[in-house]
């Protein structure tokens, strides 16, 4: 079936009220800038839909990218009709006719969006199937339980006749709910997290730690390829790159062996505040699942979290290893996240890591650490490189050169 037309519906919950119309602006302009390879396209948006005239496009091209714009709930591809009733049947049968199998049975649901129509709901579903009945042999009824649903949609411009809903990630459009900083490491949990926090509408920079030359230049071109996958689902995306060997040396000799994780973790969140605060961000978004190792106990995570002020925001705290693997293969970044470079965080390890280190102890334990610790911590912030990437469908990275960010800049 040659489609023209393509309906994408958003969700009801998220757009009542005052938000409704920002909602619908910011979704649309995320759909052509996912759309933004298929120049021929043109967008109508109505209430609570936007209508995608496909001009010659391929549809498949066009539903393997809407599937994955947060924001949108289902979309279908439809055929347009006049309002005459001989039309909408004429296009319904062709419907028919066009799937790639025959159905043994089917139903039909009309909506009348347009109240003015002078054929109610029930009257319209007769008509219609009626007419399909009698020119389609074989084919039965079933309204419990049928192979095919054909939908009639009819809204006062026209009406829309269509069978397949194509369910899509939901959520919020990227950007609704604020920004934050995500704590991007080589594994297998933050890629996942930020992916949850992009689909609750926050846009998020990554921050990376790296640790040269104790880590290597494949570690950091995973956690790129990896930014850069996330970089898919929001068009563009930004990597903050933080030297971090000179801190994280200095903590490693401090004699505070038991506490290396916590303090290095209050490191990198401290670091991150900075760069949150220089790039209009609200809020730390982090891999952590609860009890999964030292540093993700329930007294470590209070340890590690007070060293900010900002909200953590932890999307897998309640998450067991199978469920965030199983959304890693989903989205894409399990593959990338295995591969056998390590980052910072698995150097300078302890034998006997803290698991309930007080607030008190660790606090002392870095006052401790002294004015030059505190230095490195300024140096570090100095020294990020930014990195702006553009999605995997693209070229890759747009510029590699330190970018000084600010909260006005329009990423779309």
């Amino acid at each position: 079936m040659n489609y023209e037309l393509i309906i994408v519906r958003f969700g009801e919950i998220t757009i009542k009220g005052r938000n409704r119309n920002r909602f619908e602006t910011m979704l649309l302009d995320q759909i052509k800038v996912a759309l933004r390879s298929m120049p021929s396209l043109e967008y109508v948006r109505t209430y609570a839909r936007v209508y995608i005239h496909l001009n010659g496009e391929s549809y498949e091209n066009v539903a393997a990218r809407l599937k994955d714009v947060f924001g949108i709930v289902s979309f279908s591809p439809v055929v347009r009709s006049e309002h005459g009733l001989e039309q909408i049947r004429a296009h319904a049968l062709q419907l028919i006719r066009g799937l790639d199998k025959t159905p043994a049975t089917f139903k039909v649901s009309v909506n009348r969006g347009w109240k003015q129509y002078p054929h109610d709901s029930i009257e319209m579903n007769h008509l219609v199937g009626a007419h399909i009945l009698r020119n389609t042999p074989g084919l039965k009824v079933n309204i419990r339980q049928p192979e095919i649903e054909l939908k009639v949609d009819i809204q006062h411009e026209a009406a829309y006749v269509y069978c397949e809903i194509v369910k899509a990630i939901g959520g919020f459009p990227l950007g609704m709910n604020g920004k934050g900083m995500l704590l991007l490491s080589g594994g297998i949990d933050s890629p996942v997290a930020g992916w949850m926090a992009m689909k609750q509408g926050l846009r998020i920079d990554a921050v990376h730690f790296h640790s040269y030359p104790f880590t290597s230049e494949q570690a950091k071109d995973k956690v790129i390829t990896l930014a850069r996958r996330l970089a898919y689902y929001g068009g563009k995306f930004r990597l903050h790159l933080v030297p971090f060997t000179e801190v994280q040396t200095a903590i490693a000799h401090s004699g505070n062996d038991s506490l290396t994780i916590t303090l290095m973790r209050r490191a990198m969140l401290k670091i991150t505040e900075r760069l949150a605060e220089q790039n209009g961000a609200l809020a730390i978004v982090t891999g952590d699942s609860l009890g999964q190792v030292a540093s993700q106990t329930l007294g470590s995570m209070n340890a590690i979290g007070r060293a900010t002020a900002l909200p953590l925001l932890r999307p897998l705290v309640m998450m067991d290893k199978m469920e965030i693997v199983g959304m890693a293969n989903r989205i894409g970044t399990f593959e990338t996240s295995i591969l056998p470079f390590e980052d910072c965080c698995t150097l300078f390890l302890p034998k006997s890591p803290a698991t309930n280190p007080s607030v008190a102890q660790v606090e002392k334990a870095e006052a401790g650490l002294g004015e030059r610790f505190l230095q490195l911590i300024e140096e570090a912030i100095e020294g990020t490189e930014v990195m702006e990437l553009k999605d995997t469908a693209e070229s890759g990275v747009e510029s590699q050169s330190t970018v000084k960010a600010t909260p006005e800049d329009d990423w779309f």
